[in-house]
């Protein structure tokens, strides 16, 4: 955090004392503690993998298009190599006395890169055989000289990589064969799929080797997904792998009759698994949006994001808290998760959270809270607009306009909780010298080119790849406006820093569609199903709070856009099928997928700012659910009221609208106890009604809702007058 004048923005200001910038550093690239730092010529070589790995997406998105299976084959399996270069899968020698492993398990380790090229040859060797004219391979050499030695490095690198410690600077031995290996699995995927031997798959017929291949490219996915975000999503993965073979003994509606190995496996790695919406939506858009992102980053366009919020709200009372609002989503629409958002923002709005009078524990809530928001923000969404659009085949444009009035009633909740607070506190805002000045941030404005290009592309008609890279490009142009000018160095640092930032989210949408796999093999999304249309005879509402439940349990612990593609595969269906709108639905899923990064007791946003704050996790956990409540309540808006979304016509859509943003007025001053100056406890739950009359949506509730409103408004402004002072709050509480 500096306060101090950048002396790379222009000369001294004319007013003493009033900093240029108070955020610098927000678009540093983080470093997580698993990550390599390669020096020399490892640093040269996994730095030009990164770029020719962003590269080869843009060249194949916009001049030339591969085969669409051997693309997201080539896609996931970039990754991977990637992946296992940079990421260790375990701590570094050298960190809390920990020692460097005995160079036996070097040897060992070695000793596997034997059956792992071995199993790479034999796809050399397959591949003359099918040029020279063979149907199909013979199913021994596919097993005992492919699968077999493929799976056993594999398994057996997995497992060594667990224990083998080296220094933070050196490419382990495990972690070689795991990259080769994931070259076999790549290569033999793409020589049987570009055969007629392609249609046999979920078949008696299909090659073994599919099967090998797709459990060896399991393992791998399932290990990086480990490595890169933890083992939530792993666990859930594993649980649902484990159902392909333990559902024909269960009892009820878990049941079902069961698939074979090979008929299973042959299926797993292709559109209807882990090349199937999730890779599609992660080897399209969220790659391209991921360059754009790293082009902003390379630009500092993230510190001018923080600063412009800081200029425009930290004046206000409360500012630093206003400020992660306004920081959270707009870097919301340049960062993937929001754990990540908090991370990027929440290092410096926290502690100047706390400077003004917030206590560590509601400094940490507000961020996650507001970092959270930033997945819901149109017009990226955190990358699950793209795959809404790619599940529902709904038009991208459609769904980002439908998120538009949910999204600013969220914000506008945490906003009003903010300001509540603040005022029930007494808290102050920053001083004028303590935050830049708005007449020089507004001389930059042209910073916000790419996001308007963005926007503009995409409602023009424009395919999103297309406005993708039109974005992508006039970043780089824009930055020539700036001090921050991206020269051919700069914009290969920005594609190698997208190669990196990529990783984890194809890793997350790889497992996810793991997972989505056994879903549709299996048929339990169907079960179900049939389970929420039961519940729905007794009660819709019981039929969504039970839908509401699987969601943020889905999505425990797990990035956005795994959380919500899992959900929709799971949940949506059954809500189509008790007769909601597609839009709806998928709506009702997604806001709870991305909400469950603040839902305690797995709340990974929370924890993120629990780190930065210094206070209980668990505790930020519950302050932020509370912050974010209405989170919670607007996705059942979107039932009783679909008009939220755009579904309607003009005049419902603007009553709605306007009815909606008073209720969660009255809903965070239910939640504050403060409504123009302090409220009692019967006023809080008179209050409460009145939010739930005008959030219901309907005509009359809505006017008994506006009539409790304006009464409580007129109590309090004839008793506190200009909004209660600070004194009486504070006595009060």
């Amino acid at each position: 955090m500096n306060h101090t004048p950048d002396p790379h923005k222009g000369s001294e200001d004319a007013a003493p004392h009033v900093p240029d910038t108070v955020a610098e550093g927000v678009d540093e690239e983080i470093v997580e503690s698993n990550r390599r730092l390669y020096v020399g010529w490892q640093w040269l070589l996994f730095g030009a993998l990164a770029i020719i790995y962003a590269t080869f997406h843009l060249v194949s998105l916009n001049v030339y298009p591969m085969e669409t299976w051997s693309f997201r084959i080539v896609h996931i399996a970039g990754a991977l190599i990637l992946g296992f270069a940079l990421y260790t899968g375990t701590r570094f020698a050298g960190e809390a006395s920990v020692r460097q492993s005995p160079p036996w398990l070097g040897w060992i380790s070695y000793a596997l890169l034997i059956p792992a090229g071995y199993a790479l040859f034999q796809v050399w060797r397959m591949n003359q055989m099918i040029a020279g004219g063979a149907m199909r391979i013979d199913p021994a050499i596919e097993a005992w000289h492919f699968g077999y030695p493929l799976i056993f490095a594999v398994s057996a690198a997995i497992l060594l990589s667990w224990t083998y410690r080296q220094v933070r600077q050196k490419l382990s031995p495990p972690d070689l064969v795991l990259m080769v290996g994931a070259l076999a699995v790549a290569g033999y995927l793409i020589l049987i799929f570009g055969t007629p031997l392609r249609a046999s798959t979920g078949t008696a017929f299909a090659p073994i080797g599919i099967s090998y291949a797709a459990l060896a490219g399991s393992l791998l996915i399932l290990e990086l997904t480990r490595r890169v975000a933890g083992m939530a999503l792993v666990v859930i993965s594993a649980i649902f792998l484990a159902y392909v073979w333990a559902g024909p003994y269960l009892p009820g509606f878990l049941g079902y009759p069961g698939l074979s190995f090979n008929r299973f496996f042959s299926q797993l790695y292709t559109d209807t698994g882990i090349l199937g919406p999730t890779t599609a939506v992660s080897s399209t858009y969220i790659i391209l949006f991921i360059i754009f992102a790293a082009f902003l980053q390379a630009s500092k366009v993230g510190d001018y994001f923080v600063n412009f919020a800081f200029a425009a709200a930290g004046r206000a009372r409360g500012g630093p808290a206003k400020v992660s609002i306004f920081a959270s989503g707009l870097m919301g629409m340049i960062n993937g998760t929001s754990a990540g958002n908090v991370v990027s923002t929440g290092s410096l709005t926290i502690p100047l959270m706390k400077k003004v009078g917030y206590p560590g524990r509601s400094a940490g809530a507000i961020e996650a809270a507001a970092s959270t928001g930033g997945q819901i923000m149109p017009p990226i969404m955190g990358a699950g607009a793209f795959i809404m659009a790619e599940i529902t085949g709904i038009p991208y444009t459609e769904i980002a306009m439908a998120a538009i009035i949910p999204a600013i009633l969220y914000f506008l909740s945490v906003y009003c909780m903010v300001d509540f607070e603040a005022a029930r506190k007494g808290m102050r805002g920053m001083r004028k010298d303590e935050i830049p000045l708005f007449s020089k941030l507004a001389k930059q404005v042209y910073l916000f080119a790419p996001i308007i290009i963005l926007i503009a592309a995409l409602f023009m008609g424009y395919s999103v790849i297309r406005a993708g890279t039109l974005a992508t490009a006039s970043a780089a142009v824009v930055s020539w406006l700036s001090p921050n000018r991206m020269g051919i160095r700069e914009i290969l640092k920005a594609l190698q820093l997208a190669g990196t930032m990529s990783i984890q989210i194809i890793a997350v949408c790889a497992c996810a569609g793991i997972i989505v796999g056994v879903i549709s093999l299996t048929g339990v999304g169907a079960r179900f199903s049939s389970l929420l249309l039961g519940l729905a005879g007794v009660s819709q509402l019981l039929a969504l709070f039970f839908a509401m439940c699987i969601s943020i349990l889905l999505g425990m612990g797990m990035p956005t856009t795994a959380a919500y593609a899992v959900a929709a595969s799971v949940v949506a269906p059954g809500l189509i099928n008790i007769g909601i709108q597609p839009l709806v639905a998928h709506f009702f899923v997604f806001y709870f997928a991305v909400v469950s990064a603040i839902t305690p007791p797995v709340a990974l946003a929370s924890y993120a700012a629990a780190g930065i704050s210094g206070d209980n996790a668990m505790a930020t956990s519950v302050t932020s659910f509370k912050v974010g409540l209405a989170a919670f309540i607007v996705p059942f808006m979107f039932f009783y009221s679909p008009a939220m979304l755009m579904e309607g016509t003009w005049p419902q859509i603007l009553r709605v609208g306007v009815t909606a943003t008073l209720g969660i007025v009255l809903l965070a001053g239910t939640v504050q106890a403060w409504f123009f100056g302090p409220v009692k406890l019967w006023q809080r739950l008179v209050m409460f009604v009145g939010a739930m009359f005008m959030i219901y949506g309907g005509i009359y509730t809505d006017v008994a809702g506006l009539a409790i409103g304006a009464a409580l408004f007129m109590m309090q402004r004839k008793l506190h007058g200009g909004g209660g002072s600070p004194q009486a709050a504070t006595s009060s509480g």
